[in-house]
């Protein structure tokens, strides 16, 4: 399954470059191993998308576990599959 999500500059650039290897989510998409997530720009003190930057990742890992996760949220492990620019 393909979700599209938001994400702030910040972790974009992190994710990008490999530092952060995981997403904290809402588990509101009933997210599920290789789903893939479009990951877009989004400038949240400007309340809009930047349009600039377009990332792409696969779900390698998902951790829902109670004693690690708060309530109807997950962890997931992802791994960056491409990128495209608007």
């Amino acid at each position: 399954m393909i979700h599209e999500l938001k994400i702030k500059p910040q972790y974009y650039e992190d994710i990008k470059i490999g530092i952060k290897t995981f997403e904290i989510r809402k588990n509101d998409r009933e997210f599920k191993l290789g789903d893939i997530l479009i990951l877009n720009e989004y400038d949240s003190g400007a309340g809009t998308y930047t349009g600039q930057k377009i990332l792409i990742v696969r779900v390698t890992y998902l951790l829902n576990d109670p004693e690690y996760c708060k309530e109807g949220y997950v962890i997931l492990g992802i791994i960056p599959v491409g990128e495209r620019h608007g």
